[in-house]
């Protein structure tokens, strides 16, 4: 059954900064101000599709005492399978220690209850798990940020996942509130105060992967490990290179595991590249914008982190002998990753054609 998209409900909200009107929808909680200040037709979120009942798992945390992980499921950063994109938050949970997984998928949105949650469990979306993963993969952490105003928890995306700042537009609201230091605000933080459980950073996989594609007909895919959104297992959490290779496709995956090191055709690839990677590709600011820079002068392959891996610029120099960088493609503006340069020679070995998958997300507003 269809779920139908809901209609606009469109307020004014203060005036901008050049004196004309804002307008804010919050039904899909979006700017909805045309040109001229004017109150648009339909908000900049007008077709997004409701999370439904049944794409909400509601647990309660102290029932599975055997651990339970919550991970954000975006795109893999390679799949030459024919699956559907997997997109929202994974879900794995066991009753008794050492026990079968009794919940092992993936759904929209998760409702968490217990003894020391809120009456009404704490809610959280696909969106809050993709920027909680973008946050931690560039190493900041989050907090809760309550909307001054309403009282909203605020999440902060995009661009403003990466930057701490005290000035937040409140999605419920429509209006700018302060909070009392710099900071990134993400629910996800409310999940984690409530469940009492110390963050624990997670071990290296420590375990090595050669393949040929050739030998995996029903394709495979790659993701770079993501720190979990809750993690209540006694095991240690292990961070690395995750694939799923299929001798049929859609059936188990012959190789379903976190590896330290994976071999691809002989093309060997970084579990930090991969990471940072698949952080990029979750940022609709970055779309189009992430390049493989090779200095002409020493041939090093250009690779940094925060804040120049989400920060595009035209203002590139080589780290290793400061020869500048050519960009070429569409943009001039650009953050680099060797990893696109890999993948590329990846996809050249490939039995057939790579999927390109895309969140569909929109770049933030102020």
């Amino acid at each position: 059954m269809l779920k139908e998209i809901t209609e606009c409900k469109i307020v004014p909200v203060g005036k901008r900064r050049d004196g004309k009107m804002r307008h804010w929808c919050i039904e899909h909680r979006a700017d909805a101000t045309a040109k001229y200040g004017v109150k648009a037709q339909r908000c900049r979120n007008a077709d997004q599709v409701p999370i439904s009942s049944d794409e909400v798992l509601e647990f309660n945390i102290d029932q599975y005492k055997g651990g339970i992980a919550l991970w954000g499921a975006v795109p893999a950063i390679y799949d030459t399978t024919r699956l559907a994109m997997d997109r929202g938050i994974h879900v794995h949970a066991r009753r008794e220690a050492g026990a079968k997984k009794e919940i092992d998928m993936t759904y929209r949105a998760v409702r968490v209850f217990g003894e020391s949650f809120p009456k009404e469990g704490i809610l959280i979306t696909e969106l809050e798990s993709i920027y909680f993963m973008v946050s931690s993969v560039f190493g900041f952490a989050t907090k809760v940020v309550l909307c001054t105003l309403c009282g909203y928890p605020h999440l902060d995306k995009d661009y403003f996942s990466v930057n701490p700042h005290r000035r937040h537009l409140c999605a419920a609201c429509g209006r700018h509130f302060f909070d009392a230091e710099r900071g990134i605000g993400n629910p996800v933080s409310l999940l984690q105060e409530a469940s009492g459980v110390p963050a624990r950073p997670p071990i290296s996989a420590n375990r090595a992967i050669e393949i040929s594609q050739k030998d995996y007909p029903g394709g495979i895919q790659v993701w770079g490990s993501n720190a979990a959104l809750l993690w209540t297992s006694d095991l240690q959490e292990e961070e690395g290179i995750h694939l799923h290779a299929y001798k049929v496709e859609g059936y188990h995956p012959a190789i379903d595991d976190t590896y330290s090191s994976v071999i691809i055709d002989g093309t060997q690839l970084d579990p930090l590249q991969v990471r940072v990677l698949m952080a990029q590709q979750a940022m609709p600011s970055l779309a189009g914008r992430i390049a493989s820079l090779t200095c002409s002068a020493c041939a090093t392959d250009s690779f940094e982190l925060s804040p120049s891996a989400f920060t595009a610029t035209d203002e590139r120099a080589c780290a290793r002998c400061g020869t500048p960088l050519k960009v070429r493609g569409r943009f001039r503006k650009v953050v680099p990753n060797p990893l696109i340069r890999l993948l590329r020679q990846v996809e050249r070995s490939a039995i057939r054609p790579v999927q390109k998958h895309s969140l569909g997300l929109k770049p933030e507003v102020l």
